[in-house]
């Protein structure tokens, strides 16, 4: 018998911590303004959110949004290889930790 990945207790629901993907690398989907999102190694220069081996995620491919891609790209996203990007602070929109080991492209 496995165990269970969560119980709840009046009605809160807890999630083992080991069932918990782990999100606390550098690879991050960073959403910017105009409607651009990359995903990429992430890093930080004055002004600057730095992506390195960056991919434009031109069509996301998921049914239930952009949080669907912290497992990786589904069969139908679409992504394009853009190297470098620097962001300017002021136009970044959100920035998503991923599961890094599931986005294996970068």
């Amino acid at each position: 018998m496995s165990a269970p990945e969560s119980i709840t207790i009046d009605d809160v629901k807890y999630i083992r911590d080991d069932a918990v993907p782990d999100t606390k690398g550098d690879v991050k989907i960073v959403v910017a303004d105009r409607g651009f999102v990359y995903v990429g190694h992430v890093t930080e220069e004055e002004n600057y959110l730095v992506l390195t081996e960056a991919h434009n995620i031109r069509v996301w491919g998921t049914t239930k949004g952009l949080g669907e891609l912290v497992n990786g790209a589904t069969s139908t996203t679409k992504l394009d290889k853009v190297g470098t990007v620097r962001i300017p602070f002021r136009a970044v929109i959100s920035v998503i930790d991923v599961v890094a080991s599931s986005w294996k492209l970068l």
